[in-house]
């Protein structure tokens, strides 16, 4: 017979080793999500690499463009380059460069990026449609968007948004913002937008900024606030 003095022992034993059993599934639990922090951290380092290699590709353009002598003005201010004068956002030759950066970073990645082209005019609903103020598009455009999004005024007068790791629906809730934000501030105002994603409607840069042209473009078909958004046709 098994008395208590032999069986305690026995059910002491077995709680030990379930206790180290939990600790070695926490350990390793824990271990795993330090892995996978390190491995996002690396990830934010390589998409900050990447957008500074652009940033520079950009001023060495630039820089390129003015000659052997530039401006003593331009050579202390050396971002007024790779910004509009009357709004302050990049303007489109860091545009281009940082879209195709983006992309590349959100291929490697795994992520979604939104490419959204933006124009806003009032008087559409009068029938004389002028050009809104750009400063006052990019103040809207300003109190809307995350830091990790970049905001330009293209040399047509359009404004192209790329936003980070941003689907379909959350390009167009970023854009309806935008155009809340008008409405209160500045009422009267229409806006169009055209919104193109990587994946869901193209896997290169251009591509993705053409198909957003495009869905711009069928939005300015509307006499009324209008958003686009681009198909993988």
């Amino acid at each position: 017979m098994i008395t208590g003095w032999v069986v305690l022992p026995l059910v002491l034993a077995a709680a030990a080793a379930a206790f180290l059993a939990v600790l070695v599934v926490r350990e390793r639990r824990a271990a795993a999500a330090l892995a996978e922090h390190i491995t996002d951290l690396n990830a934010r380092i390589a998409d900050l690499e990447a957008t500074n290699a652009a940033i520079r590709s950009a001023l060495d353009a630039a820089t390129d463009a003015l000659g052997p002598d530039p401006t003593a003005e331009l050579a202390r201010d050396s971002t007024s380059a790779l910004t509009d004068a009357a709004t302050g956002l990049f303007n489109e030759q860091f545009f281009r460069v940082t879209l195709e950066t983006r992309v590349s970073a959100a291929r490697r990645h795994l992520r979604p990026v939104a490419v959204v082209l933006v124009q806003v005019a009032s008087g559409v609903r009068e029938g004389s449609p002028t050009p809104t103020d750009p400063a006052v598009v990019a103040q809207g455009v300003r109190a809307t968007l995350r830091d990790a999004d970049t905001a330009c005024r293209l040399d047509d007068g359009s404004f192209a948004l790329i936003l980070e790791d941003t689907p379909e629906n959350g390009a167009v809730w970023t854009v309806e913002r935008v155009r809340r934000a008008l409405a209160v501030h500045h009422a009267g105002q229409t806006l169009w937008a055209g919104i193109a994603c990587y994946p869901a409607h193209a896997f290169d840069a251009w591509e993705l900024f053409e198909r957003a042209s495009n869905a711009l473009g069928a939005a300015r078909e509307w006499h009324q606030d209008r958003i686009e958004v681009a198909t993988s046709e």
